[in-house]
């Protein structure tokens, strides 16, 4: 490609030790580095406003063409600790779940695990605000990032996603990965890889420049956030994508039984 490669990029906590080799200068004369949160990001991508995003997987089923173009991504084996379920009061009481507008695949993960593990089948409200002040009584929400780490103090209740997709299917959990529209020359990948390695050599670095009081960075980063994908995350996309496909399936037969 003759022009720079455009990236779009998260600027949450959870993306810091990937984007880390950019603000270095890594890659500043290769690409174009734009950021925003996850959706905005997604859609960038679809509209080929961009180039590369690290974006949620489950924009993949709309994309005309997709390659995951790094061995590294946002995922998680186990607690993320940063995409919950927050409640005042228990599960089963739970009447009606505010869903986070700025993440596509934490609110498709949180349908399917309400729906599958869960069992519960509160009135869903998709939200385009803040919604924070309004987890109260028996309305919770899911809330993703910096936000959800704040967050985690305040509510009676915490219902870690990445916790419970890994009790339901045993698998890890892939939120997010770098993935571009069309393909893109080996050697900028070989180098894209290497810049988001040298954010994975210096964590505690990382941690020192950005303080946050409301959780562990240290813990965040080398025990919540796997960054490295390795195969049973792959394994794991191909499941959610899978059970993604369903909950889509049943969201048109309920349009057509109900028209």
């Amino acid at each position: 490609m003759e022009r720079k490669i455009r990236v779009g990029a998260v600027s949450y906590l959870n993306t810091k030790p990937l984007i880390y080799g950019f603000e270095q200068g890594m890659m500043k004369d290769e690409m174009e580095l734009v950021f925003d949160y996850p959706a905005k990001i997604a859609s960038a991508l679809l509209k080929d406003e961009i180039d590369i995003g690290l974006v949620p997987v489950a924009i993949l089923p709309e994309m005309k063409e997709f390659h995951i173009v790094s061995d590294y991504g946002i995922a998680c084996d186990g607690e993320v600790a940063s995409v919950c379920l927050f409640s005042e009061v228990p599960l089963e009481e739970i009447k009606t779940v505010l869903l986070d507008y700025q993440s596509r695949t934490s609110v498709v993960l949180a349908k399917v695990l309400m729906q599958e593990y869960w069992k519960i089948a509160p009135e869903i409200i998709n939200t385009n605000t803040d919604f924070s002040s309004q987890i109260k009584d028996t309305t919770a929400a899911v809330i993703i990032g910096d936000r959800a780490l704040e967050r985690r103090q305040a509510s009676k209740y915490v219902y870690d996603l990445g916790e419970a997709w890994k009790q339901y299917t045993g698998l890890p959990f892939v939120f997010a990965a770098w993935v571009s529209n069309k393909p893109i020359p080996l050697e900028f990948i070989d180098h894209f890889n290497e810049a988001n390695r040298r954010g994975l050599n210096d964590i505690e670095k990382i941690v020192q420049q950005n303080p946050f009081a409301a959780y562990d960075l240290a813990k965040y980063y080398t025990v919540n956030i796997k960054f490295q994908l390795n195969n049973s995350m792959r394994e794991a996309v191909d499941l959610f994508l899978n059970k993604l496909k369903a909950l889509q399936n049943q969201a048109t037969t309920s349009e057509v039984l109900f028209k």
